[in-house]
């Protein structure tokens, strides 16, 4: 993932492990503001236009209760301005086709979103679709310079009070389907333990964009299964095996192509299901395999622990 969104540059491929690890990591609950200014349908553009004066800002969702039934910008405001038609009920200006995150999304799709579709603000929704917050490119920058000076502080302290591990680790995550909420929880391990043993920034950043993925996809297509990674120290090499339980991949060589996806419309209105999964774990290791029929997937990976020349 690479753009430039409203002063946010993000490239997972040359970007710092510590920025990398908080775009996967951080949900966009963490980041949202939750204090929401909003209309009423049945209130007037005037009302809109002095919100947004009053506050510095160029959108209001529109809501009824806590659902949200439209969006009333600032150019909605200027056409109103232009049409004399200031004094009309908000509704007849909004927007209706209102593109939304969820709370429980991973923060990196917040930042794909921002980059898509160019919109300073998105609201987010809770699981039972109610407006919980909104967010913007400066709440992700704020929070992400916040959080980074506190994985140094961690990471100075932690330094200064330990010898690196060598020794070996093994762990085993099970997934479910659309269990979006529990995935990318044993990258995040996984990653913790690989920084534990000081193996190199671009490695662990390989093993953790491999495990997110395998995660990921499990979650997203499959009917649920686990995701096992294994750390030789000896051997200097990591090893991730996906297993899942069905319904199997019909065309293997088209779901190792970017971009080529068998996600359901829903899924893909959550962001996820882009078709990226397969051929960025591909991507990141040393040596990749894949079986799949009706009874399931399994992918192996290994990713040895020195770095090598184009990771």
């Amino acid at each position: 993932m690479q753009g430039s969104t409203h002063g946010i540059p993000i490239d997972t491929d040359k970007s710092s492990p510590i920025i990398v690890d908080l775009i996967y990591r951080l949900k966009i609950r963490d980041v949202m503001t939750s204090t929401i200014l909003s209309c009423r349908p049945e209130q007037t553009m005037q009302d809109a236009q002095k919100l947004m004066k009053d506050n510095s800002i160029t959108g209001v969702p529109v809501m009824v209760e806590r659902r949200l039934v439209g969006i009333v910008s600032m150019d909605d405001v200027i056409n109103a301005l232009m049409t004399g038609t200031m004094g009309q009920p908000i509704e007849k200006h909004m927007s209706r086709q209102v593109i939304v995150l969820e709370d429980d999304m991973p923060l990196s799709f917040g930042i794909s979103w921002l980059d898509k579709y160019r919109y300073g603000r998105f609201p987010v929704l809770n699981a039972k679709k109610e407006l919980v917050g909104i967010i913007t490119s400066r709440d992700i920058i704020v929070t992400l310079l916040l959080e980074m000076n506190k994985e140094i502080e961690r990471f100075e302290e932690a330094t200064s009070h330990r010898e690196a591990s060598t020794s070996g680790f093994h762990l085993e995550y099970t997934t479910r389907r659309f269990d979006f909420e529990m995935a990318g929880r044993l990258s995040t391990e996984t990653k913790r333990q690989l920084k534990e043993r000081d193996l190199p920034p671009k490695i662990i950043r390989r093993v953790a964009v491999a495990a997110y993925e395998l995660e990921m996809n499990q979650v997203v297509h499959s009917a649920g299964g686990t995701v096992r990674v294994v750390y030789d120290g000896n051997q200097g090499r990591v090893e991730i095996l996906a297993q899942d339980t069905g319904p199997g991949i019909p065309d293997v060589e088209s779901a190792l192509s970017e971009g080529f996806s068998t996600a359901t419309e829903w899924v893909r209105s959550l962001g996820f299901g882009a078709g990226m999964g397969l051929p960025n774990t591909q991507r990141v290791s040393d040596a990749f395999s894949i079986e799949s029929s009706p009874a399931g997937t399994c992918v192996k990976v290994t990713i040895a622990t020195e770095e090598r020349s184009n990771p």
